[in-house]
């Protein structure tokens, strides 16, 4: 891992640590204020029939949206960025690019939202979607066809924390003409930054890590290529899925506190993994910064840490996993992941319910398996808690 740089990008005067807190933000010249306004409007005042003062219209472009937008392509070290009203906004914003018979490559193991998309969607549009093992590149290349156009990769991925090499994938899309997607929410640009190893768009949910706390909903495209920013544009005000100005002030504060809140939560997931690693309920943890994990060097290249996020299978029934699950008192049993407080759920009935059970089996998520978000509470706390579940729902 890289602690020299810690994700300062070429062209950088500042370390990503300055720039959360103040890239694509000013005080405002009016009053002073150093929080940027929220500019909670729809419409603005044109000097003449078609010449305004760069916004026209809330859907088209917002200033408090321009500040998150500038904020989060300085974070990822991209020339453009776009900001969406969710994640699946964001996703579904590169599919656009998409025509009908285009071919995509992508995991077994992603996201279930992704799945649904990909599968209950846009297939429906005659786009063909190959599922496969994203850790083996040689996987990788044979799924490509002539058709395919798009590479959508996660890393770490959802739930089962594979670790995908960015570099080599993207070559692989670029020798092939075809687009090379990462779907950063995991490891925030703090972490990782594809971009820097060759992929073309970076997709983040801002409601995870980057808004921080669970109070805001959101996603966001970085890229370095203008025209693909442009074409991204064009679906952005078209489709209209674009946030809010209070939304994106929220995920404008989150940021802020990015770096701090990612290094504790790094530091408790670590501390976590390696003690379920020697609990002996459990079968297996999927943690990238463990020694054990197949795709630890290879993060350790591409990420500057590990990350809060980590799943593990118990020797249980998905039953007994419901009852771990359901008797935390720390972790709250819930959806979602990267706020402030430590999430807990079982994949199989919850987060990837929509993929049909011999698939999901069938790469790798087990009925046992279990995914948590870790927070930024004291690290004994929520071992302790999860202990207590562990006696409480596994005693017999």
């Amino acid at each position: 891992m890289d602690d020299d740089t810690n994700g300062q990008s070429d062209g950088e005067q500042f370390r990503i640590e300055t720039r959360s807190i103040h890239a694509g933000q000013k005080a405002d010249p009016e009053t002073g204020a150093l929080m940027t306004p929220i500019h909670a409007n729809s419409t603005y005042e044109q000097d003449e029939p078609g010449e305004h003062r760069g916004y026209e219209y809330s859907r088209t472009g917002n200033p408090t949206r321009t500040d998150l937008e500038a904020n989060l392509a300085s974070l990822e070290g991209a020339d453009y960025g776009r900001a969406f009203a969710s994640g699946m906004a964001s996703i579904n914003t590169v599919l656009n690019l998409l025509e009908a018979g285009d071919h995509v490559v992508t995991g077994t193991d992603v996201y279930g939202g992704t799945h649904r998309i990909f599968t209950q969607v846009y297939e429906e549009y005659d786009i063909e979607f190959s599922f496969v093992d994203m850790t083996d590149l040689d996987e990788i290349e044979a799924s490509f066809r002539d058709d395919t156009e798009l590479l959508w990769l996660e890393t770490p991925t959802n739930p089962l924390m594979s670790i995908v090499d960015i570099e080599g994938a993207a070559e692989i899309a670029h020798a092939h003409d075809a687009l090379c997607a990462v779907d950063n929410t995991f490891a925030t640009p703090y972490l990782q930054r594809p971009l820097a190893l060759g992929a073309d768009i970076v997709s983040h949910s801002l409601t995870k890590y980057l808004g921080g706390h669970s109070d805001v909903v959101g996603g966001a495209l970085l890229t370095d290529d203008e025209e693909l920013d442009e074409r991204l544009g064009f679906y952005q005000n078209s489709v209209g899925a674009t946030p809010g100005p209070f939304d994106s002030f929220l995920v404008l504060r989150g940021t802020k506190t990015l770096p701090v809140r990612m290094d504790r939560h790094c530091e408790n997931a670590r501390a976590i993994a390696t003690w379920l690693d020697d609990h002996p309920a459990v079968d297996r943890v999927y943690y990238p910064g463990l020694e054990s994990h197949p795709g630890h060097d290879i993060a350790a290249e591409q990420m500057d840490d590990f990350g809060g996020m980590l799943s593990f299978e118990l020797d249980a029934s998905l039953e007994e996993a419901s009852a771990v699950v359901s008797n935390t008192e720390v972790f709250t049993l819930a959806e979602s992941l990267g706020g402030v407080e430590s999430l807990i759920e079982q994949p199989a009935p919850m987060t990837h319910a929509a993929i049909p059970r011999e698939e999901r089996l069938a790469a790798g998520l087990s009925d046992s398996l279990i995914r948590v978000s870790v927070g930024i509470e004291h690290v004994d706390d929520l071992i302790g808690d999860l202990e207590h579940a562990f006696e409480t729902a596994l005693s017999s």
